[in-house]
């Protein structure tokens, strides 16, 4: 039986392993989470707009609000009708007051608030999903020559809902329209777990966290093939369970705590 290994007892790191059987075949150690906010995705509320900047304050709850530029607002918030073609006036567009989901594109840097966007970015194993922005899917640039030609027709066989659009990132290269699929509709079911929370609860808040080394590590690495998930600590389990129920319900059975006297890596013989 594959299963997914999480020694997180350790406050200086978090170990994963991936074993089939008695054999490893990929060991994941990550750093303590430093208290990264890129690609975190928050519900806001507009506190100013400044039309000589282009642009809205959002308070997304920092101690510094985050800084919005029009060109980086989707069309769904506008109140106000824009002429095809027209560039939008902000003011008569947005108003103050106004709740928006909003994306960490930059993190805060000296007395500069958040770089902030609208246009989320929810990133897979595989793909990036851009489940409200069309006609911005591709290749990463990071693929070059023939592999991006190759990378494209795979892309192409990836079903999405209109309005929405893909990226494959290098990790999708030579992967299975199976695989490609699976990670792609993994994604759309956390944008409808987003847009369901973002009408249950009033701003700001945090929707989304990117950083989470372990909800990240679920995201990227559980596939159906995966029999067992163990985690050897009582809060790292919590986090798991939360984001499995929500995300991927399905799977929690797959979940279990492991409080056993013999170390988890041990009883597995990761350590040796």
């Amino acid at each position: 039986m594959k299963r997914m290994l999480f020694n997180a007892t350790q406050e200086e790191e978090l170990r994963l392993a991936m074993v089939d059987g008695q054999r490893l075949y990929d060991l994941n150690i990550e750093p303590p989470a430093t208290e990264a906010k890129k690609a975190n995705i928050y519900k806001g509320k507009i506190t100013r707009i400044e039309p000589s900047l282009g642009a809205a304050f959002v308070n997304y709850g920092a101690k510094r609000h985050g800084f919005l530029p029009l060109k980086e607002i989707s069309s769904e918030y506008y109140i106000g009708e824009v002429n095809p073609g027209q560039k939008p006036n902000i003011r008569e567009v947005l108003e103050e007051g106004q709740n928006i989901v909003v994306q960490i594109d930059k993190e805060e840097r000296g007395n500069k608030g958040a770089a902030l966007t609208t246009y989320v970015s929810l990133a897979g194993r595989f793909v990036v999903l851009k489940p409200n922005k069309a006609k911005s899917g591709g290749v990463s640039r990071r693929i070059t020559g023939e592999e991006r030609d190759k990378a494209r027709k795979a892309l192409h066989k990836v079903e999405i809902p209109d309005g929405m659009s893909i990226i494959l990132r290098t990790a999708g290269i030579g992967r299975s329209n199976e695989e490609l699929s699976w990670d792609a509709e993994n994604l759309l079911l956390i944008w409808e777990a987003i847009k369901k929370v973002v009408v249950e609860r009033p701003s700001p808040f945090l929707i989304y966290r990117e950083s989470n080394a372990v909800v990240r590590a679920l995201r990227d690495y559980l596939t159906n093939d995966i029999g067992e998930i163990l985690i050897d600590d009582q809060e790292t389990y919590k986090e798991a369970h939360d984001f499995v129920e929500q995300i991927m319900p399905h799977n929690l059975r797959k979940l279990k705590h492991y409080n056993d006297s013999v170390p988890l890596f041990t009883r597995y013989q990761i350590e040796s």
